[in-house]
């Protein structure tokens, strides 16, 4: 089996504000529009890609008819906490305010327009104890 590539199907009620949200907040554009159907492709990164698509349409399955839930979106930027200052301004609700995990981690959490989390992160250094903690 040979990749040629890999990427999340977010299924939504309403394609044209989800792709709204991530053009307008994370600078994702359009490769495709079909109306029920979105192929967005991240400004810095053409491997990270995105695609949006009506929950019920007639491609899909009966049986997976229905919006996504339960999912988290992680999206890896250089500054979490300049994206987070420029989200927060755009009046995007925080969910899990900035905060940095001893693990190695500055992030925060915030959803899009369907409910689906989005968690924007930056790797920083682990903490030492926490390393240590760990039997790392």
């Amino acid at each position: 089996m040979k990749f040629t590539g890999s990427y999340p199907v977010l299924l939504v009620a309403d394609v044209a504000a989800t792709a709204a949200f991530y053009e307008a907040h994370f600078g994702y554009g359009r490769e495709f529009d079909a109306g029920w159907y979105v192929h967005m492709r991240a400004p810095s990164l053409a491997s990270s890609e995105l695609a949006i698509l009506r929950f019920d349409h007639e491609t899909i399955p009966e049986a997976g008819r229905r919006p996504t839930t339960g999912l988290i979106l992680n999206i890896e930027l250089e500054d979490a906490a300049a994206a987070c200052a420029t989200l927060s301004a755009a009046g995007v609700t925080m969910l899990q305010p900035l905060r940095d995990e001893p693990f190695g981690q500055r992030h925060f959490i915030i959803a899009d327009p369907n409910g689906n989390l989005i968690d924007v992160i930056t790797p920083i250094p682990p903490d030492a104890e926490w390393l240590k903690a760990q039997g790392l």
